[in-house]
């Protein structure tokens, strides 16, 4: 059996494995709710995790196009990105991808077999996880940006209640 074959037989229990991985980075009393609550309006996160989770997999695995695969990841780093994760802490769940496989792989003795599919997988999973922390920085990046805004916006506010601003009058092209 081949590496694409195994990922085909074991998606299921895979995805799940995968699933399971990036819940056990929540607290405890949030992984209850993220597993436990099926409830889409209830449960977002958990909602948006497990689809895209699948739909990550399915693309990446199918090597399909990179806009599909960074669709997925800045849907779920979008969410991960205003949570408390460090940025490792953020996008470590793509290499929990490689030893799941890794463990699926020696756990139906495979290994000696398709020792140059998986250096290739684990190659691909890597760059997976370079295209990730570019996608969560860039949302750090946009969220620093909307704070810093938000401070401006309140410290000129509380400037002009205190009548601390004043107006400079255009100067005479002219003068």
């Amino acid at each position: 059996m081949d590496l694409a074959g195994l990922l085909t037989q074991e998606r299921s229990n895979l995805l799940k494995r995968w699933r399971d991985a990036i819940l056990e980075t929540y607290p405890a009393d949030s992984r209850q709710f993220l597993r436990k609550e099926k409830d889409t309006f209830a449960n977002p996160v958990g909602t948006i995790l497990g689809q895209e989770l699948d739909a990550l997999f399915d693309a990446f695995t199918a090597l399909s196009d990179d806009g599909k695969i960074k669709s997925c990841l800045e849907n779920i780093l979008r969410i991960r990105a205003v949570q408390d994760f460090s940025p490792s802490g953020a996008v470590a769940f793509i290499l929990d991808l490689k030893k799941i496989v890794s463990g699926m792989v020696k756990a139906k003795g495979l290994g000696n077999g398709i020792t140059l599919e998986v250096a290739a997988f684990d190659r691909k999973v890597d760059d997976l996880l370079l295209l990730a922390f570019d996608v969560y920085s860039g949302f750090r990046l946009k969220l620093y940006e909307l704070r810093v805004h938000e401070v401006q916006n309140q410290v000129g506010a509380l400037l002009k209640r205190a009548n601390l601003v004043c107006e400079i009058p255009d100067a005479d092209p002219a003068v």
